[in-house]
């Protein structure tokens, strides 16, 4: 190994190990394997993934901007609370306002289409739900992928980082696996996909309006009680009223 090789190798390695801790503890939060509320030691961590302290911490920083794990002072890192039914509908209201938008944006006849993409999404995702393992993080990827394809192609930056910085994906699979074996989803993300891919504006954001308020519908099952619909005219008015803010 080359001087310039022997001293860029020792500043590499921890990346590598902070990113493979970061995945390991987000699956294990996300699958509720680490409940809710749960002290973050970070010695036992590196101990049982045979690492050292350093990419542990840097995981863990990654994770709190994730809002899945919160500092405090003298007590250190423990995992977020799950949603409440209050800030679930929140959430919710919120992708109703912005994703029937995105998916109407996208669904143009023009390069930015990204119905080829979304087709092999699904394609992957179908094959996957095949193989009929246990599909709970496979579904959160597809699902943030899926929806994170159409906001990139509706062109809004601003939005789109709006939306990437709710984390949604992973915080709602953390209440509930509300689709246990994704065909709900792939239903439902079809219909999406197909009238995108058809450059039909109204159909593609009206698809996608269903589909937000379905899935809501269905992780709040988690909660007890009979629990509203969504509205959407009352989505939009206080989902703005809390961009304003």
């Amino acid at each position: 190994m080359s001087r310039q090789d022997a001293s860029t190798a020792p500043r590499t390695q921890p990346k590598v190990a902070a990113g493979e801790v970061y995945s390991t503890l987000r699956d294990s939060i996300v699958a509720s394997e680490i409940p809710p509320g749960t002290r973050m030691n970070i010695d036992a961590i590196a101990r049982d993934l045979g690492v050292s302290q350093t990419p542990v911490r840097e995981a863990l920083q990654r994770l709190e901007g994730d809002n899945l794990v919160v500092y405090s002072p003298g007590r250190g890192y423990g995992t977020t609370p799950l949603l409440q039914l209050p800030e679930l509908r929140s959430l919710f209201e919120f992708r109703l306002l912005v994703e029937p938008w995105a998916a109407r944006s996208a669904a143009v006849d023009r390069l930015a289409n990204p119905s080829d993409t979304l087709d092999r999404e699904l394609e992957a995702f179908e094959r996957r739900v095949d193989d009929r393992g246990d599909l709970r993080q496979d579904l959160v990827a597809h699902d943030t992928r899926f929806h994170d394809t159409i906001l990139g192609a509706a062109g809004n930056r601003v939005v789109q980082q709006a939306f990437v910085q709710t984390h949604c994906h992973l915080h709602i699979f953390r209440l509930y696996p509300a689709d246990v074996d994704g065909t709900v989803t792939i239903a439902e993300h079809r219909r999406v996909w197909e009238a995108i891919r058809r450059c039909e504006p109204e159909a593609a954001e009206e698809a996608m309006a269903d589909h937000i308020r379905n899935s809501f519908s269905r992780f709040a099952q988690a909660f007890d009680g009979d629990l509203p619909p969504i509205d959407p005219a009352g989505a939009s008015r206080s989902s703005k009223a809390r961009v304003v803010r």
